[in-house]
């Protein structure tokens, strides 16, 4: 993830914070929907870094076979990748 956790709560607080302000949301319990805010921007934002993972292990899976074809690995990442993210209807 690009963004460390503490700026992520952040980010969620100020978020919360300026929805209340404009009347968007109500809430009796701000800490409660800041940390909720928080888990679902951290979950939103480590999709890239899941979606990294499980390339890795596919490309690890099928490393033999791209060797004796020559393919390319950064290509390959790149392809696989854009495939996960359109399995998952992921926006990256």
């Amino acid at each position: 993830m690009i963004f460390s956790k503490d700026y992520v709560g952040y980010l969620a607080r100020q978020t919360v914070k300026h929805l209340v302000d404009a009347k968007m949301i109500q809430t009796d319990k701000p800490a409660i929907l800041n940390e909720r805010v928080g888990a679902a921007m951290i979950d939103e934002l480590s999709l890239e870094d899941r979606i990294n993972d499980e390339v890795r292990v596919i490309l690890e899976a099928f490393q033999e076979d791209m060797r004796k074809s020559g393919a390319s690995y950064p290509e390959m990442f790149k392809k696989v990748k854009m495939e996960l993210a359109r399995k998952y209807k992921a926006v990256l």
